[in-house]
């Protein structure tokens, strides 16, 4: 039976540091964690176990094209059909394209990612793309498809009237048969009629379901015009969304109405940022009672770290609180952690304790600038790197292992 010894220990929910004599595991399970006292300070370093980190909102598909879409808008670079983004992906075939979809996963693990709740483009293809290079690299990809192209003319859209026809709904099967989900871009890629039906199919099939709103003024500015609602109120009402990412321009009513319906946002402010829109109102939303996730949205955009994007998540937040002591590193910790226990149920936990999936990240706290923490939740925030990271675990399955790292073996 593989173990730890000697280690501390990010436990349950709440990602409480305990300084842990013995982390063990057999197989898929953790089988021991010989937990002591609380450990928030070190002096002269250690190994650190926290949880398998999700990155809740991530657009695989593109990685193939880093920063192509750079000096472009938001609508140039990632709207179809005439968008950057799904001009090249065309251009891709499964022997150019599954290379670099495996390798980005992989360096997910190296990051300390094990899930992922991937927007996939290129329908049943697209979706069957990404399965094969999860299988390959044992990261768990929750995949979200969409349609290849755009269902309505923009003339259907405004009239916002008809549903799906034959050859739409005979698309949604089959990319529902390899996906776990769905999810459109926007509100305004789909009539009324047709988001109900989606949310009657995918129901029925015990699929999630998942939608970008308010990422610019123009979704909710669109949504108003053709409909006399807002894209977040179309979503929760017609749709009914597991997850509603980005909530960038979200103003207090509307946090009021996503708070109130218990759905789950996803931020994505690095993201938001490269793009020059503004930063999500995460001081808001988590003072408002929000359950938040964290992702890294396209490859074109940003590399698939959830290290990155947790130091600078922290600090926008800190900065929009405005207060030296808000929020607490470990509320941050959570939007990457335990917080997706509520979206995904299941052994999807989290966190860790005995008994529980053996989903936990290694990292080296015997780096100069880890060993003497003084915080060691806010330095897992904001100064673990990729380099500190010596394993990388789900279901007791390793997706990565630094050549220091041979305690376990």
């Amino acid at each position: 039976m593989p173990e730890i010894r000697d280690c501390i220990v990010l436990h349950g929910p709440e990602l409480t540091p305990l300084r842990c004599a013995r982390f063990a595991w057999q197989q898929d399970t953790i089988t021991a964690m010989e937990l002591g006292a609380p450990c928030t300070r070190l002096d002269s370093g250690g190994l650190v176990i926290m949880p398998g980190l999700t990155n809740a909102h991530t657009h695989m598909g593109d990685s193939a094209l880093p920063d192509g879409a750079t000096g472009l808008t938001l609508e140039q670079g990632f709207f179809r059909p005439a968008g950057y983004k799904y001009r090249e992906l065309a251009k891709l075939t499964e022997e150019t394209h599954l290379p670099h979809l495996v390798a980005h996963l992989r360096y997910m693990a190296r990051t300390g990612t094990v899930r992922h709740l991937d927007f996939r483009e290129q329908g049943p293809y697209g979706a069957t793309l990404l399965r094969k290079a999860a299988h390959a690299t044992g990261v768990d990809s929750v995949i979200l498809g969409q349609f290849n192209g755009v269902p309505f003319t923009e003339a259907e859209l405004r009239a916002n009237q008809i549903g799906f026809r034959a050859a739409d709904r005979a698309e949604l099967e089959a990319l529902l048969a390899v996906a776990d989900g769905f999810s459109e871009s926007t509100m305004n890629d789909l009539t009324d009629a047709a988001w109900r039906e989606l949310r009657a199919i995918t129901t029925a099939q015990g699929k999630l379901r998942a939608i970008h709103c308010l990422e610019n003024a123009g979704y909710r500015d669109v949504s108003l015009a053709t409909t006399g609602r807002g894209d977040l109120i179309r979503a929760i009402e017609l749709y009914d969304p597991h997850i509603i990412v980005h909530l960038t321009v979200a103003d207090a009513a509307e946090i009021s109405l996503l708070v109130r319906s218990g759905k789950t946002g996803v931020l994505n402010p690095r993201a938001n940022a490269n793009l020059g829109l503004p930063l999500p109102p995460i001081a808001a939303l988590m003072s408002a009672g929000a359950n938040l996730l964290l992702g890294t949205d396209n490859g074109m955009l940003n590399s698939p770290s959830m290290l990155a994007e947790l130091d600078f998540t922290y600090k926008v937040a800190k900065s929009q609180f405005g207060d030296s002591l808000a929020p607490e590193p470990g509320a941050i910790l959570k939007m990457a952690t335990s917080n997706i226990h509520a979206v995904l149920g299941g052994d999807n936990y989290g966190y860790l304790s005995a008994g529980l999936p053996a989903d936990f990240v290694v990292l080296d706290f015997n780096q100069p600038h880890l060993r003497a923490t003084r915080n060691l939740t806010a330095s897992v925030v904001t100064r673990v790197t990729p380099e500190d990271v010596l394993a990388t675990f789900r279901q007791g399955r390793e997706l990565w292992r630094d050549p220091r790292f041979v305690t376990a073996l």
